[in-house]
């Protein structure tokens, strides 16, 4: 998301308070070292990454793959190591839809959240809905027509999506974490006040994964 996604962590920053965001910090490195730890028990020639975001594949991908990891990004980092183990790196996204909703997540960041109105506020909702199943339909579309038999598809996505219910019925799915857990881990970070809580929620977010 470029500057709108760093507008984007600040704000969210702020809103959580320092201390809790330091904890937030420590909880996304358990998170991504217990999902490093779970898929490097497959074998990566058999596996096919399809990435949040991910609107090219081939040289492009990889560039987008290496700038992402060098930055410092444990999702992309860990596809940097299944992709030299053998994985492949598949176009996830349409390009398209991608813009739009970047440039709707820019607008929103930029404007002061008190001088909106709820007649502003919910036809923006909406729309960002809409994009949000727009961007899933694709998705899916693209594993059920380029997921092969005897192909392991390891998908990225944030925890608001609904991609598995518009898959082809012979992909079995399993999840390495609970959409359910993150979406409740990040209520509590920028909503709620117990920190016992969040403290919980993190732990249950870092315990080990299985595939």
């Amino acid at each position: 998301m470029g500057s709108a996604g760093a507008t984007l962590a600040r704000q969210s920053a702020a809103v959580a308070g320092k201390k809790r965001w330091e904890m937030h910090t420590v909880a996304v490195r358990r998170f991504w070292e217990s999902i490093a730890s779970c898929l490097n028990g497959l074998d990566a020639n058999l596996v096919q990454v399809y990435q949040d975001g991910m609107a090219a594949d081939g040289e492009t991908g990889r560039r987008v793959m290496e700038k992402a990891a060098e930055r410092g990004s444990s999702n992309y980092q860990l596809i940097r190591d299944l992709a030299r183990r053998g994985a492949e790196l598949r176009k996830t996204e349409d390009p398209a839809l991608l813009l739009q909703e970047h440039e709707s997540i820019r607008t929103a960041v930029q404007q002061n959240p008190t001088t909106q109105d709820q007649q502003t506020a919910e036809p923006r909702q909406l729309q960002r809905d809409r994009l949000l199943e727009q961007r899933d339909e694709f998705i899916a579309a693209t594993i059920n027509a380029t997921l092969k038999e005897g192909e392991l598809g390891v998908l990225f996505l944030g925890a608001y999506h609904n991609v598995v219910s518009r898959l082809a019925r012979d992909i079995r799915v399993q999840a390495i974490k609970d959409p359910e857990l993150v979406r409740a881990y990040f209520a509590e970070l920028l909503a709620g006040h117990d920190d016992r809580k969040l403290e919980e929620l993190a732990s249950r977010l870092a315990a080990p994964a299985h595939h």
